[in-house]
């Protein structure tokens, strides 16, 4: 599976996949999923906005037997340009156990550099499996936060509406704790009011021309609805667990050995 858009620098992603590659070649490991994160997968890049890949992967089987135990991340040169890194498989099911968000992000991301659609399928359906919606929810409630504790600028404001928007995804649809990536779905299947819509891909358009927003204010029509949403999203602090460690434990150990033996 490929989903690279048109606007993308070819040769930057002609990079991508080469360091990709040697990587597989280098180190002998398989990397079923690699996309884009960033402001570039959730829907709103700037003009000089860098190239965020992430990517999971799998060791060999005995690698996984060693008394001492590799990094669990793969980390690339990081330059102005190159944001290239990925999990072990391993660490990517103990966080989803855990409630972090950002697996199911990856799995969801509208940029796919090179994928395993089944691999992808099957990895989706055990973090529902053991999702737990307080937790998700949590997760991007403190996001939100920690963003907005570093002061608001236009720029920021953009990572705190999408988080907004996630936590309005999920009140949405009870029966998911896996929001879209990219801001534009999150809003186009959530109920939220078209003057949000259209404020957003205003100034998604602006963010687009615009290398540094600066410290203007956000548009009030989006200001309201963000601290709507976070306001309303304190409830996920109060919400009892959903899944139960021991039961989640004897799944990840079972999908995570079925993976190890289906990819080796």
């Amino acid at each position: 599976m490929r989903a690279v858009p048109a606007g993308l620098d070819p040769a930057v992603v002609a990079e991508i996949d080469e360091r990709l590659a040697r990587l597989q070649t280098d180190l002998g490991v398989t990397i079923p999923w690699a996309v884009e994160s960033g402001s570039r997968a959730w829907g709103f890049p700037s003009p000089d906005s860098d190239y965020d890949c992430r990517f999971l992967y799998v060791r060999r089987p005995d690698d996984y037997l060693s008394l001492w135990p590799r990094r669990d991340v793969i980390e690339t040169p990081l330059d102005e340009v190159f944001d290239v890194n990925g999990w072990d498989l391993a660490k990517t099911v103990r966080l989803a156990v855990n409630g972090n968000a950002t697996v199911g992000e990856w799995l969801r991301s509208p940029i796919v550099y090179t994928g395993d659609e089944a691999f992808r399928d099957r990895l989706l359906a055990f973090v529902a499996s053991v999702a737990d919606r307080g937790r998700i929810g949590r997760h991007h409630l403190h996001v939100a936060d920690r963003q907005a504790e570093r002061g608001v600028t236009l720029k920021r404001f953009f990572y705190i509406l999408r988080t907004a928007a996630s936590l309005r995804w999920l009140r949405d649809h009870p029966e998911s704790a896996t929001p879209p990536m990219d801001l534009p779905t999150l809003l186009a299947e959530s109920s939220v009011p078209e003057a949000v819509r259209e404020a957003a891909a205003e100034l998604i358009v602006v963010k687009a021309r615009t290398r540094e927003l600066g410290h203007g204010e956000p548009p009030a029509v989006l200001a309201r609805f963000v601290a709507d949403e976070l306001e309303r999203a304190r409830s996920f602090d109060d919400l009892p667990p959903e899944n139960r460690s021991a039961e989640a434990r004897e799944r990840a150990d079972a999908y995570f050995l079925g993976e190890v033996e289906r990819l080796r």
